[in-house]
């Protein structure tokens, strides 16, 4: 199943951003009955790499408060 954006919480943004591999990230995402592949889970560390996320912002992508400001 894909991953939809508007279901990602604090707690997986942050449980992600643990990730050192894209092995461990495509796991986390299993557990959470998400099937990504190895391209996806690279985009997705390339994405995390360049961003760095702090209380507010996680706060407005948790409860969906008009996203991070800082994304692009």
């Amino acid at each position: 199943m894909p991953i939809d954006k508007n279901e990602i919480t604090k707690e997986m943004i942050e449980k992600a951003l643990q990730c050192k591999t894209t092995d461990e990230l495509i796991a986390l995402a299993k557990t959470k009955g998400y099937e990504i592949t190895k391209e996806e889970a690279e985009a997705y560390m390339a994405e995390l790499a360049d961003v760095e996320l702090d209380n507010a912002n996680l706060k407005a992508i948790a409860g969906g408060a008009g996203g991070f400001k800082g994304y692009k």
